[in-house]
């Protein structure tokens, strides 16, 4: 169940004042927003890690690493050189591995 911490709050004073009445109509209202969902449709729209993606052709454009790029040797992504937060025997790491 969602919780909206922005809402103001109620005391024990406004609990109690609550009618019957307003409480079940609450309900009523709470049930009514469900949504039947069918889940035979939902599993086979569902892609499953490990799935057989041999017959899929990916079409991805591979760039080289430019002249302002390095990879870092900790988490071997390529950064821009503003990233670069040491260079220690040829050894470049980035700022995030470096913190």
């Amino acid at each position: 169940m969602a919780t909206d911490y922005d809402s103001p709050r109620k005391t024990d004073d406004d609990l109690g004042e609550d009618s019957l009445q307003e409480l079940q109509a609450r309900r009523a209202d709470k049930s009514s927003g469900t949504i039947d969902i069918d889940e035979t449709e939902l599993a086979e729209s569902l892609e499953l890690p490990g799935a057989d993606l041999s017959n899929e052709e990916l079409s991805l454009r591979v760039i080289p690493r430019q002249a302002d790029e390095f990879t870092c040797s900790r988490c071997f992504l390529v950064h821009h050189r503003s990233q670069l937060a040491s260079d220690k025997g040829g050894q470049q790491v980035c700022r995030e591995c470096a913190a």
